[in-house]
């Protein structure tokens, strides 16, 4: 009966009573947020796992409702095969000693992933599929319900104008103020639920921004790794070279990129914090005077008040009064500007 007054309100051979504009725009809001969340969801799935068979795996043991394997990342991956050469190579030279320091610095940087995707997982990725598998479902189901109740209505008031007794008349009326009432009543908790879609904007939210702190964690410990690690291989032997210098000798060099390095990172430099270079520091800014000083690894000018550096060269450094005391002001040939001490190694 249902399917046939269906069709037939489709052709427009039947009465079809219209829902009310705010619970029409409350389905509307409902259903996209289901698309939307979804579409979420899923490119977020993406973007914590790129392999789909590794997703489709982990899709299958969660359905099983059991634990899938544990397995190293791509990070780990290359930590592991760079500690593993650099052992084979040797850890006391140091081309095997970059190797291990860079590996173990790519298995940090997995295990920050990992942490990344458990928080992920439980804070953002959780909500929305309990959304999607819980509120959502109650809602198509009392969605459905209110078809179903409409239909029934709309059936009554079609017999009411078939009837042409008076007795078919008056058993006509008593049905469609019950259908009516039931249609109403129905209509009422459709609504209810659907509203509560507010709430889940809400909580959405809330969820969202955990995972923007997640990965707000996740790039910043990422960057402390790297920019340890470019310290590290740094303080290597002068036969590493930046490859915007050209080797001095014939000989082929091995070339270490860095990256830009922000005036708020610690002054504390591992490898050249001895108390002499310290004590030579003090001396000149008590003197007032100049020094030469070695460059021991590049640096990138975070502004014009600041002068750029290559590793390897040699400039000329004095202090300025009422200058932070992490800071001396370097010069080389017409350029000139605040450069940082613990990229600096002061020559007799």
């Amino acid at each position: 009966m249902w399917s046939k007054k269906f069709t037939e309100e489709k052709f427009g051979q039947a009465e079809k009573t219209e829902l009310d504009a705010h619970l029409e725009n409350l389905l509307v809001r409902a259903e996209n947020t289901k698309q939307w969340t979804e579409r979420i969801m899923k490119q977020t799935e993406v973007l914590l796992q790129p392999n789909p068979n590794v997703r489709l795996e982990e899709f299958v043991y969660e359905k099983l409702e059991k634990k899938a394997p544990t397995r190293m990342n791509n990070h780990e991956l290359l930590g592991q095969s760079m500690i593993e050469s650099g052992s084979e190579f040797g850890p006391g030279t140091a081309y095997g000693n970059a190797l291990i320091k860079c590996g173990e610095t790519e298995k940090q940087i997995g295990g920050a992933e990992r942490e990344l995707i458990q928080s992920a997982a439980i804070n953002f990725l959780t909500p929305f599929r309990n959304f999607l598998e819980g509120d959502f479902k109650t809602i198509l189901k009392e969605r459905k319900l209110l078809q179903v109740k409409r239909l029934d209505l709309d059936a009554a008031k079609t017999r009411l104008k078939k009837a042409r007794m008076a007795d078919a008349r008056a058993a006509a009326e008593q049905e469609l103020r019950m259908t009516q009432s039931e249609f109403d009543r129905q209509a009422e908790i459709t609504r209810l639920l659907l509203e509560g879609v507010s709430s889940t904007h809400a909580h959405h939210l809330r969820c969202l921004n955990d995972f923007v702190e997640a990965q707000t964690t996740y790039y910043a410990q990422c960057y402390q790794y790297m920019v340890d690690l470019q310290k590290q291989l740094g303080s290597f032997p002068s036969t590493f070279s930046n490859n915007n210098q050209s080797s001095v000798s014939g000989g082929a060099s091995i070339s270490v990129p860095t990256i830009p390095v922000s005036a708020s990172l610690p002054s504390v430099s591992a490898g050249h914090g001895s108390s002499t270079a310290s004590g030579g520091f003090n001396e000149l800014r008590s003197s007032n005077g100049s020094r030469k000083a070695r460059v021991l690894y590049d640096y990138d000018a975070a502004s014009s008040s600041e002068l750029s550096l290559l590793a390897d060269e040699v400039i000329t450094v004095s202090s300025v009064p009422g200058m932070d005391s992490d800071w001396l002001m370097g010069e080389r040939g017409s350029q000139k500007g605040k450069v940082p001490i613990t990229y600096l190694e002061l020559l007799n």
